[in-house]
Formats: structure tokens, C-alpha cells, sequence
């Protein structure tokens, strides 16, 4: 591990202690939760779109679990607005990984992406192509 790895785990616990857009907001054009029962996780995420219903305004979670899973939460609420539904639905675990900036251990990953999951799924059962009522993520 060079010293690029611990600058991130110290990005990872800031935003794990101080998690930014937390909370809920007043008319979300769609929320959706989502669970990681191995390791306890969970994450609810609201998220606003344009009148256009392509671009992403505003985006806020909330949730409880660990460090990786919120901290995770908290770095795509900020990446997201701007970006539209179509880069949300890209979006992959390489992406999550990398805005992290570290290597995440295989036992971990679910917990690395289940924000990007529950805002994909969000987004898929807003539009009508997906009948979910929670984001589980599975063995």
C-alpha cells in the first residue's frame, strides 16, 4: 500500500463520519432502498430529476452500515447530479472502486456498490423497466 492508499482511507472515513447530502429530500422524483444483508448494510437514496427526466438535479441518502458502504453513498451523491440516467445505468463497480481509491477485497465489493445499485434500480423501476421493491444484494 503507497501513501496514495491511505490519503483515500482517510477520504473514506471522512465520509463515513461526516456523509455529504444526508438525509431526505422533500419531493424526490424517485427513492428506492436497498440492503447488503451479509454485512448489515443498508442505504436509502432520493434522487431528483430534471423536468426532462434525463438529468440528474439532486440526489441525498440515507442509511447505516459500514464505512465502505456509506462512504460509497456518500461519494455518488455528489458525483451524480449532473450526470444523466443513461451514466447512472454505466455506472459499474469499476467506478465505484475507482472513486473509492482503494482495492476493495472481494467480500467487500457488495458493500462498495450497493449505493450504485440502489440508485440504478431506482431509476429502472421509475421508468417502468424494473418490478422491485428493494435492492438486495446477493451471494
Amino acid at each position: 500500500m503507497g501513501l496514495g492508499s491511505d490519503m483515500y482511507r482517510q477520504q473514506i472515513l471522512d465520509h463515513y463520519k461526516n456523509p455529504r447530502n444526508y438525509g431526505k429530500l422533500e419531493n424526490p422524483t424517485f427513492t428506492h432502498v436497498g440492503e447488503n444483508p451479509l454485512c448489515g448494510d443498508e442505504i436509502r437514496m432520493d434522487v431528483v430529476l430534471d423536468e426532462d427526466e434525463e438529468t440528474i438535479v439532486r440526489v441525498a441518502f440515507t442509511g447505516d452500515g459500514c464505512a465502505i458502504s456509506q462512504a460509497s453513498a456518500s461519494l455518488l451523491s455528489q458525483k451524480l447530479p449532473g450526470m444523466t440516467v443513461d451514466e447512472l445505468e454505466a455506472l459499474d463497480r469499476d467506478d465505484m472502486t475507482e472513486m473509492l481509491g482503494v482495492d476493495i477485497s472481494p467480500m467487500r465489493i457488495k458493500c462498495a456498490v450497493l449505493a450504485e445499485k440502489v440508485a440504478q434500480d431506482g431509476a429502472e423501476i421509475y421508468f417502468g423497466e424494473k418490478e422491485l421493491d428493494k435492492t438486495v444484494t446477493e451471494e
